[in-house]
C-alpha cells in the first residue's frame, strides 16, 4: 500500500520535508572550517524546526526525510560537481550505534547524496570504538573520535555527516582521509551547531 509522504513540520503532504518549510529554516552562521577540512557546507543552524528534521532522523528512524535533504544539500555544491569531487563518502558511526539504530543515517544520506550529484559513494572510514560525542561538553568533544582509513582515498573527496558541532568529528575523519591520499576534503551537513551553544549542545559533532 502506498503511503503519502508528510512534512514533520508542518504537515502538509507531498514531500518530507516540504519545500515551504525548508526555505524557512534558519541558515548557519558563517564560521570557520574545522581543522583538516578545505570547505565545509551546511543548510541549517541545528536550532528549533531544523533541529527537530535531524533528530527525527538520527532517533527516530524517519528515513523518509532522506530524499528531500539530499537534493537540498547537494544544491549547496558550487560548480560541476564531475570537475570538483571524485567520490562522496560519510562520517561513519560506531558499529555499536549502528546496530542500537539498524542504520547509519551518515551513510544513507551520503548515498543520496551522491545519487542527486551522479557521483560514486564509497565507506572510506571506519569509526574506532569510544565514547558518543552526544552529551559530552565542548571540551571532552575537542579530543574527537578516533577514525581509521578502509584503504586508499581519491584526491578530491566530499565528506557528509548530519550535524558538526565542535567539529572534532570531521576533523578526525579529515585526517584519516589525508592520511590515505585525499587532498582536498570538503564537509557536507545537514546542520552547524551555533557557536553561542556549543558549550552544552547534545547533537554528534
Amino acid at each position: 500500500m502506498f503511503l503519502a509522504l508528510t512534512c514533520p513540520l508542518c504537515g502538509t503532504r507531498g514531500q518530507a520535508p516540504c519545500h515551504e518549510c525548508l526555505v524557512h529554516l534558519r541558515a548557519p552562521v558563517a564560521a570557520p572550517s574545522p581543522p583538516g577540512i578545505d570547505l565545509d557546507w551546511s543548510l541549517f543552524s541545528y536550532e528549533g524546526r531544523a533541529r527537530r528534521l535531524v533528530t527525527g532522523l538520527k532517533y527516530g528512524n524517519n528515513r523518509a526525510l532522506i530524499p528531500g535533504l539530499a537534493r537540498a544539500l547537494a544544491d549547496l555544491v558550487s560548480g560541476p560537481p564531475t570537475e570538483t569531487f571524485d567520490l562522496v563518502t560519510w562520517v561513519p558511526t560506531t558499529a555499536v550505534r549502528r546496530r542500537q539504530r539498524g542504520f547509519d543515517q551518515s551513510a544513507l544520506l551520503a548515498r543520496a547524496v551522491a545519487g542527486e550529484l551522479a557521483l560514486p559513494s564509497r565507506a572510506l572510514l571506519a569509526h574506532r570504538p569510544g565514547p558518543a560525542q552526544t552529551g559530552r561538553d565542548l571540551r571532552s568533544r575537542r579530543s574527537g573520535p578516533e577514525m581509521s582509513s578502509l584503504g586508499r582515498s581519491p584526491a578530491r573527496v566530499l565528506l557528509v555527516d548530519d550535524v558538526v558541532t565542535s567539529g572534532a568529528t570531521a576533523s578526525a575523519a579529515a585526517k584519516a582521509l589525508r592520511d590515505a591520499g585525499a587532498k582536498v576534503v570538503v564537509l557536507l551537513t545537514i546542520a552547524r551547531t551555533p557557536r553561542k551553544r556549543s558549550m552544552d549542545d547534545r547533537a554528534s559533532g
